[in-house]
């Protein structure tokens, strides 16, 4: 894969995106490192926003997966996440093009960004919680860089967690639960939670599309 394919940072959230070989989190480094020594020419690097440049929807997951936004450099591309949340994203009017899980694909996305909590792949998809509250910076100055934001979907309880502890919210009073919705104190934008959309989960039914779906009929409802 060349440089050439690889995709755009939305241009309102370039001046808060840790650099490709972001030295913060010793552990992914090593991790990142040692890919990049067997995939040379994959993405292996923090993986950057994907969306429109001024949503009101903003969609967080977890972090990049190894064959996945690591190898892409666009989230949700090339694993078993991204053709739920991207059909379900065209089917509510968010995205368009045809999504065949490469960056040259065309798709865009309509009113939504996706954002991830943790930027760099964690080794076996589990971040620390050190890595992640480092990371957490980024996603603080992203979702305060996106004026017209008024709802949060938060794929899985670490990406929740993320998102309320970055807008400012207490967790006790925000606690985790598919489709549970939170208006934190001081306004801002509703964190609307939803299990994650991972291969894992679809395979085992503790999410189906039509759950998905429901988050994000309600996530429009919300917009108002």
């Amino acid at each position: 894969m060349s440089d050439a394919s690889f995709p755009a940072i939305p241009a309102p959230l370039v001046p808060v995106q840790p650099p490709h070989d972001c030295p913060l989190c010793p552990r992914l480094v090593e991790v990142r490192h040692a890919v990049a020594a067997e995939y040379p020419g994959w993405w292996n690097g923090p993986v950057p926003p994907f969306g429109d440049a001024d949503p009101w929807l903003a969609i967080v997951g977890l972090a990049p997966g190894k064959h996945g936004a690591h190898r892409t450099g666009r989230p949700f591309t090339g694993d078993g996440a991204g053709p739920l949340l991207y059909g379900t994203l065209a089917r509510f009017g968010l995205a368009e093009g045809n999504f065949d899980a490469r960056v040259d694909d065309g798709v865009t996305l309509n009113g939504a960004v996706i954002l991830n909590a943790v930027k760099c792949l964690p080794p076996e998809n589990k971040p620390t919680p050190d890595e992640i509250r480092t990371c957490r910076t980024f996603l603080e100055q992203e979702l305060a860089a996106l004026p017209r934001l008024s709802v949060v979907i938060a794929l899985g309880e670490i990406a929740h967690r993320s998102v309320i502890k970055a807008l400012g919210g207490r967790l006790p009073k925000a606690r985790f639960a598919h489709l549970a919705e939170h208006r934190l104190p001081g306004g801002g934008p509703v964190v609307l939670d939803s299990y994650h959309c991972s291969r894992y989960n679809q395979n085992t039914g503790r999410l189906t599309p039509a759950m998905f779906e429901a988050v994000f009929e309600r996530a429009l409802a919300l917009r108002g």
